[in-house]
């Protein structure tokens, strides 16, 4: 009997974010596939007592892909993300991958995802964005890629400690357009903050944040074509 690979969404903070069509997958799979088994540990404790769970290092995907399969004909699967939606910016899209070639059913199960709720509580105008997931880690690659994408309302992770000279970085590049910073989303200490890039990388580099952050950059204002006559 074929098993089906369910891609189930997980909470990015809040566990009371799970939905119930996600607790009720987790609770009859065979199988649990997360990149970091302790992490996930926590959310499937009560949940998939009786799943095998199966660790997902993103350097060890394409080794682990075989094993996954092997189970897939055993039964059904989950693959669940350390936080939001699997496979952006985590492990998974080459497993999803191999288990569509090898003819397995997938599903997506909905859910948490921290660059939706960024761009949705922000405010800014950002109804249409590039997800740029976490920026290359030198500045001529982080700037050459904003660039590319500067007539876009952008979104992007970061952590911590990179934070303040992301921000720096991208100052050069998107000038005034204002910016907001969404730190530990859902969670007890979600704190927002608003401002031109520049701004807030001062502000980081005075106060250090903790936690996780996702970036909105606002889209450029729109410009307007002159017809001659």
């Amino acid at each position: 009997m074929a098993g089906v690979l369910y891609v189930v969404a997980t909470p990015i903070g809040n566990l009371a974010d799970l939905s119930p069509r996600a607790a009720e997958i987790l609770g009859q799979v065979a199988a649990v596939v997360a990149e970091d088994t302790r992490r996930s540990g926590t959310l499937l404790r009560g949940r998939s007592d009786r799943a095998r769970l199966i660790s997902l290092p993103g350097e060890q995907e394409e080794r682990r892909i075989p094993l996954i399969l092997e189970q897939l004909r055993i039964g059904d699967v989950a693959l669940v993300s350390d936080a939001g939606t699997p496979a952006i910016s985590d492990p998974g899209r080459r497993l999803v991958a191999a288990a569509r070639e090898a003819g397995f059913a997938v599903v997506a199960v909905p859910g948490p995802s921290a660059h939706a709720a960024a761009v949705s509580a922000s405010g800014l105008r950002a109804d249409r964005f590039l997800f740029l997931g976490f920026l290359p880690r030198t500045k001529s690659r982080s700037q050459k890629l904003l660039r590319a994408s500067e007539s876009w309302a952008l979104v992007f992770h970061e952590s911590p400690h990179r934070l303040a000279a992301t921000l720096e970085w991208a100052s050069e590049v998107i000038g005034e357009r204002r910016v907001a910073v969404a730190r530990e989303i859902s969670k007890l200490h979600e704190t927002w903050y608003l401002g031109t890039a520049a701004e807030l990388a001062a502000r980081f580099r005075a106060e250090p944040p903790r936690g996780e952050c996702t970036i909105v950059i606002e889209a450029p204002p729109s410009k307007k074509v002159r017809l001659g006559g």
